[in-house]
Formats: C-alpha cells, sequence, structure tokens
C-alpha cells in the first residue's frame, strides 16, 4: 500500500524542487548570452485552480497555481502556466512561474507582496525563448474568477 506523504513532507517537497529550479535558472545565466529580445509579449490568463498549503500569508506556507494563457483574441488557450510561490515574511512570497506557450517556455522569479500587481526577472526559458532576460509584469483585471493581463518584456 502507497504511504501517503504529510503536508509538511510535501511542502519539503515543493521547496526543494523550486531551490533546484532556481539553481539552474541561475547557473545557465552564468554560462551563456542573452539570445532573446528585445520583444514584448502580451498575453492574458485565467486561474484554473489555487492550491494552498499550510496558512496563508505565514512563513513557509505554499501556493500553487495554475493558469490557462490566451493571446491577442482572448477566446482560444495557447498555453498553460504554473506559479509556485513560498512565504519567506508576513505578507512577502517568493514566487517562480513556468509559462508553457506554443514555442517555447518562460522562466519568472521574485518576491510578491500581492497579486493584485507585481513584477519579476525573467529568469530564462526554453525554445525561442532559450536564455531570455526581461521582466514581467502582471496586473489582476478581475478577482472573481482571476484573470489577468501578462506583459513580458524581453531585453536579450
Amino acid at each position: 500500500m502507497a504511504k501517503v506523504p504529510t503536508p509538511g513532507r510535501m511542502l519539503a517537497l515543493a521547496l526543494a524542487a523550486t531551490a533546484i529550479t532556481v539553481a539552474v535558472a541561475v547557473s545557465g545565466s552564468v554560462s551563456g548570452s542573452a539570445a532573446t529580445g528585445p520583444a514584448v509579449v502580451r498575453l492574458t490568463d485565467r486561474q484554473m485552480s489555487d492550491v494552498h498549503l499550510g496558512r496563508a500569508g505565514r512563513v513557509g506556507s505554499g501556493e500553487v497555481v495554475r493558469l490557462q494563457l490566451f493571446g491577442n483574441n482572448g477566446r482560444q488557450a495557447i498555453g498553460r502556466a504554473v506559479i509556485l510561490c513560498w512565504g519567506v515574511e508576513q505578507g512577502v512570497r517568493q514566487c517562480s512561474g513556468s509559462y508553457v506557450l506554443p514555442r517555447g517556455a518562460v522562466e519568472t522569479a521574485g518576491l510578491v507582496r500581492s497579486r493584485l500587481l507585481y513584477t519579476q526577472a525573467i529568469v530564462g526559458g526554453t525554445g525561442v525563448y532559450d536564455n531570455a532576460r526581461g521582466t514581467v509584469t502582471v496586473t489582476a483585471t478581475s478577482v472573481t474568477p482571476r484573470r489577468e493581463l501578462v506583459v513580458m518584456r524581453l531585453t536579450g
């Protein structure tokens, strides 16, 4: 019979996965040169799920957000995203995101105080976004259901 992991064990595994993701992104930035940009990618998203681990807003709490991504027309999904956040101090989360698009993925990381408006660093990517750099700014346009405007400013 399979053993069900405890919430504490799940949090520890998720934190380890986040640490590995950040380490890979940082090591890639040291060895490569910027290959993407300049460009601006404008998307909208719709939240599909938001799972909290532990008590929201507390140090050590976790959050896993799944999003569906839409292009210019906003009607047909063109990709998906996953955002992982961990409470690092009261009201502040360290978040990393993976935005999977038709021709590659963009990876983001940074601190978030509020999901209503935040900016993060673009720390890499795959496919046409290989070794991408720049910023992503996310602005909530609706809270229920949660929808956001996502603007990626690729500098290299």
